[in-house]
C-alpha cells in the first residue's frame, strides 16, 4: 500500500493538474478504498466491477453522503487509471460504475444585510480585527477561493490599482476590487501587520498571530466565530461569500460568462447554478411579497 500511495501521488502531481487539495482528497479517498480491498483478501489488480459495486455499497452503509460516495468513485476510477498508464491492467473496473443523481442542493448565500453584518464585526483597533476585516473584505471583493486567499503574498495585490493576481490551477487570474476592500487591505498592511509577523512569515499576506502563513481551518473557524457574533443563523462557511458574490454580481447585470472568469471555474457550469440560484431566490421573494402569492 506504501508503495501505490507514493508512486500514485507522483502520477497525481506530474500527470494531472489538479489543486493540492483535490490531489489530497483523491490519496485519502484511495487508500480508504486500499485499506477496504485489504481487508476483503482483494488485491488491488484483482478487483472486479461488482468488487467496486460492494465497496459502493458498503459506503452507503457507513451513511456517507452521495456527494462523498461521488468523490469516492472518483478517486477510486482515477487510482485505476493510474494502474493502466503504468501498464499494470488493462481495463478500468470502476469505469462503468453509475451512481444514481442526487438532487443539488443550490449553494447558501447571505443577502446584502447579512454581509455587512458580518463585515462589521471585526474590531479594526486590533492586529487580529484589522487582518479579519480585510480578510472578509477581500473575500467577498473578488469572490476567491479560501484556499487561494491564504495562499496570497503582500505582492499579489496591488492597491494603487485596485487588482488582485490570484493564482490557481489554471493559471493567474486578474480580479477588481472594490475600494472599501482596498482600504481594508491597505490599512491592515501598512498599519497591522507588522505587528504580528515573525521568522514564519516570508511574503505572506495573511499571517497567524504566531507569524506563520493562516491554515483554512483557521480562517473557517473565523468566519463562523463572526457570524455567530453577527446572529446570522444560516450555516455559513468561507465559501459562503463566495457564493454571495457570484450571486450578487449576477443580481446586478455580471454575465455568467464574466463570473466564470473571475471565480476561476474551468466549466461554465459550475457558474451556471447561480442563474439557478438566482431564479431561486426570485421566487421566494415573489412569494414572500406578492399579495396575492401569500393567499394560496
Amino acid at each position: 500500500m506504501i508503495d501505490y500511495y507514493s508512486a500514485f501521488s507522483e502520477y497525481l502531481t506530474n500527470q494531472k493538474a489538479n489543486s493540492a487539495n483535490t490531489r489530497e482528497s483523491y490519496l485519502r479517498d484511495t487508500m480508504f478504498f486500499l485499506e477496504y480491498l485489504s481487508r476483503a483478501g482483494i488485491m488491488p489488480l484483482e478487483a472486479e466491477e461488482d468488487t467496486i459495486r460492494q465497496f459502493v455499497a458498503y459506503l452507503h452503509d457507513l451513511n456517507r453522503s452521495s456527494t462523498t460516495i461521488s468523490r469516492n468513485l472518483a478517486s477510486v476510477r482515477c487510482f485505476y487509471k493510474f494502474l493502466i498508464f503504468r501498464g499494470q491492467i488493462d481495463h478500468n473496473p470502476a469505469k462503468g460504475i453509475k451512481l444514481e443523481k442526487a438532487e443539488k442542493k443550490l449553494p447558501q448565500v447571505l443577502s446584502g444585510e447579512e454581509i455587512e453584518l458580518l463585515l462589521a464585526q471585526p474590531d479594526i483597533t486590533e492586529a487580529k480585527g484589522c487582518r479579519d476585516k480585510a480578510m472578509l473584505e477581500l473575500l467577498y471583493a473578488t469572490g476567491i477561493r479560501a484556499s487561494e486567499l491564504i495562499n496570497l503574498n503582500v505582492k499579489d495585490i496591488n492597491l494603487r490599482s485596485g487588482v488582485l493576481y490570484c493564482r490557481g490551477v489554471k493559471g493567474i487570474r486578474s480580479i477588481p476590487v472594490y475600494p472599501s476592500a482596498v482600504v481594508a487591505v491597505s490599512d491592515y498592511i501598512y498599519r497591522m501587520r507588522e505587528l504580528i509577523t515573525g521568522p514564519e512569515t516570508g511574503n505572506a499576506l495573511f499571517v497567524n498571530l504566531n507569524g506563520g502563513r493562516l491554515t483554512r481551518q483557521g480562517f473557517w473557524k473565523i468566519v463562523k466565530g463572526y457570524a455567530l457574533e453577527a446572529g446570522i443563523t444560516k450555516e455559513i462557511t468561507p465559501h459562503t461569500l463566495r457564493h454571495s458574490f457570484a450571486l450578487h454580481l449576477l443580481e446586478n447585470g455580471a454575465s455568467v460568462k464574466d463570473i466564470q472568469t473571475m471565480m476561476g471555474h474551468a466549466d461554465i457550469s459550475s457558474t451556471q447554478v447561480y442563474v439557478q440560484l438566482m431564479d431561486s431566490h426570485v421566487k421566494q421573494v415573489y412569494n414572500d411579497c406578492h399579495p396575492k402569492a401569500k393567499l394560496g
